[in-house]
């Protein structure tokens, strides 16, 4: 495996929030039933948890799960190890019908962090942030692009496709450039 490489070279702004790279990390898009036999041991081998419910993420230090459709999950684990864990949830797997794939340099991740991050993310997508919970996932459009966002700590991480990450990076730092806040 090559050394990782940010999609942006770990691009950073800072207006009334702070937009910042925070790629690579490793991931796997793991589809199976939820039902299917080894789906548990492979999510709990390769993350430490259980599987998530519906829009739900699932940390364990810096490992996560990811409900992103009924019949697919997000892994979050350090890049290094997606080879090994990928050979895992095989092992895990065996017999059950199921795809898992590296996806980590597919992907861009950010995070907006700041007293005002929630403005920053409500310019761009169709979701009531007041009613996101810590933990629960958005599947959605950021602008004219797919993303998927969730709230923790003092902010919202954002996975999108590598393809788009510049114009997503953009977009989250207009977004938070200074005189531009909903509610100054």
């Amino acid at each position: 495996m090559s050394d990782p490489v940010a999609a942006l070279n770990h691009a950073t702004f800072t207006g009334f929030a702070v937009v910042r790279e925070i790629g690579p990390l490793g991931m796997i898009t793991l589809r199976a039933e939820p039902d299917a036999i080894g789906l548990q041991a492979a999510i709990s081998h390769c993350t430490g948890t259980d599987i998530p419910a519906l829009r739900q993420i699932l940390h364990n230090g810096d490992r996560a799960a990811c409900w992103m459709s009924p019949d697919e999950y997000l892994l979050i684990l350090p890049y290094a190890e997606t080879a090994t864990a990928l050979m895992s949830i095989g092992q895990q797997m065996q017999g059950a019908h199921h795809l898992a794939a590296v996806v980590s340099d597919a992907r861009a991740v950010f995070r907006v962090e700041g007293a005002k991050a929630a403005e920053v993310i409500a310019k761009l997508a169709p979701v009531d942030l007041d009613a996101l919970p810590p933990g629960e996932v958005r599947r959605t459009r950021t602008a004219q692009v797919a993303a998927a966002f969730w709230r923790d700590g003092n902010g919202f991480t954002v996975v999108c496709f590598r393809s788009v990450a510049r114009y997503v990076f953009d977009l989250l730092a207009s977004s938070a450039t200074i005189g531009s806040e909903l509610n100054p």
